[in-house]
């Protein structure tokens, strides 16, 4: 089964401000939660991203257990929208994309994630236990986080 989440961020600025923000891999960071583990690769940087470039990351989402993440920024229409999609990691389909648009209040920012769990009936319990939970919280402190910054 596909999952899809949805979520909408409005900030107070410019979507050339945004774009500036979520087009440097080097700051997802700073917008994960404490409780994911994040830690970048070598190959995060604070240059602009591009189609076809690939990042590399862990996480220890459940019980400390370290997973490896490689991504893949497949698709980018400055200052629209990019998408990135997962390559090697904990899912066995992650499609996520990132879409930006001008408001009269500043810019609306969109998460659309289209993801697949493995494991068959294991993954979709553990979906229901615990990764839909984190990643609504992944998301919902994204959200806290951004209003912060901005």
């Amino acid at each position: 089964m596909i999952h899809q989440l949805k979520v909408k961020h409005e900030l107070p600025i410019t979507i050339n401000e945004a774009w500036d923000f979520f087009s440097k891999p080097s700051n997802l960071n700073k917008i994960t939660p404490e409780f994911v583990h994040f830690e970048m690769g070598p190959d995060f940087t604070d240059q602009e991203m591009y189609a076809g470039q690939v990042l590399s990351y862990t996480i220890r989402p459940l019980w400390n257990i370290p997973i490896n993440w490689v991504t893949e920024i497949t698709h980018v229409e400055k200052p629209n929208y990019f998408i990135d999609e997962q390559r090697f990691g904990p899912y066995s389909f992650w499609h996520h994309e990132h879409r930006f648009r001008d408001t009269e209040k500043g810019v609306e920012m969109q998460d659309i994630v289209y993801y697949k769990m493995p494991f068959g009936p294991i993954g979709a319990l553990l979906h229901s236990f615990k990764v839909k939970k984190d990643i609504e919280a992944i998301f919902t402190f994204r959200n806290e986080k951004l209003k912060s910054l901005f």
